[in-house]
C-alpha cells in the first residue's frame, strides 16, 4: 500500500487578515505555526519517503515545522512552483470583504471556486490544473508507483486541482470543496494506484467528563 497526504499550509499572515495572497511570499501567522505543528503531531504515526512543497514560504514553513515534529527532516524535499497556489492577479493585496462590498458576493464567489473563470491579471483553478496536474503526475505519481510514502505541503487551489483529479470531480463539484489549513487528507492507494480509501486527518476531540 502507498499513502498520500495532502496539506493545506498553516493559515497565513493574509488569512488572517482576509487579504488575496496567491503568490505574494508572506509568512505563517502565530496560528499557523501552530497549525503546522498540530499537522505533526496528527501525522506522528506516518513516515515518509520524500515530501514535496511549493516555492512559497508559507507552504515550505509548515513543511519544515511538520517534518521536524516528526523527526524525518533528512527525507528529500522537492520544492516547485508547480504547486503553487492559483496566482489572484489584481486581486492580490486586497482585501475580500472590500472586493465583495466592490464586486458582490456572487462574482467574488466565483473568482475564489470557480473552475474555469480568471479573475482580472489571475489564474483560474483550470489554468492552476494545467501547470499542477502535469508535475503531480511526472513525478508524485511515480513516487507513489514505485512504493513511496509521499507527503505534499502546498495551497488551496494547487491541492483542490490535485483532489479535483484524484476524486474525478467536475467543474461544478470543486467549486464546493474547501480545504481546511493545517487539516492532512490521507489517500491510501492499492499496487496498481487504484484508490483504496481517502480520509481526513482530523483533531480528536476531548472527551467530555
Amino acid at each position: 500500500m502507498r499513502r498520500l497526504v495532502l496539506l493545506r499550509h498553516g493559515q497565513s499572515e493574509w488569512n488572517l487578515k482576509n487579504i488575496f495572497t496567491g503568490w505574494v511570499d508572506v509568512d505563517l501567522s502565530e496560528k499557523g505555526v501552530e497549525e503546522a505543528a498540530r499537522a505533526g503531531t496528527l501525522l506522528k504515526q506516518f513516515k515518509f519517503d520524500i515530501a514535496y512543497t511549493s516555492a512559497l514560504k508559507r507552504a515550505q514553513k509548515t513543511l519544515d515545522i511538520v517534518l521536524k515534529s516528526l523527526g524525518q527532516e533528512d527525507i528529500p524535499v522537492i520544492k516547485d512552483p508547480a504547486l503553487n497556489e492559483r496566482h489572484y492577479g489584481d486581486l492580490q493585496g486586497l482585501n475580500k470583504d472590500e472586493m465583495r462590498l466592490k464586486y458582490g458576493e456572487e462574482q467574488v464567489h466565483i473568482w475564489r471556486r470557480s473552475y474555469d473563470v480568471k479573475p482580472p491579471g489571475g489564474e483560474s483553478l483550470k489554468d492552476t490544473a494545467e501547470r499542477t496536474l502535469p508535475f503531480f503526475k511526472k513525478f508524485i505519481v511515480e513516487d507513489l508507483r514505485r512504493g513511496k510514502d509521499v507527503l505534499v505541503s502546498a495551497h488551496g487551489n494547487s491541492l483542490r486541482a490535485i483532489v479535483m483529479d484524484l476524486d474525478n470531480l467536475s467543474g461544478e463539484e470543486i467549486m464546493k470543496v474547501n480545504l481546511d489549513t493545517g487539516i492532512p487528507i490521507l489517500y491510501k492507494f492499492g499496487h496498481d494506484l487504484t484508490i483504496l480509501s481517502k480520509s481526513v486527518i482530523q483533531p480528536s476531540l476531548p472527551q467530555s467528563s
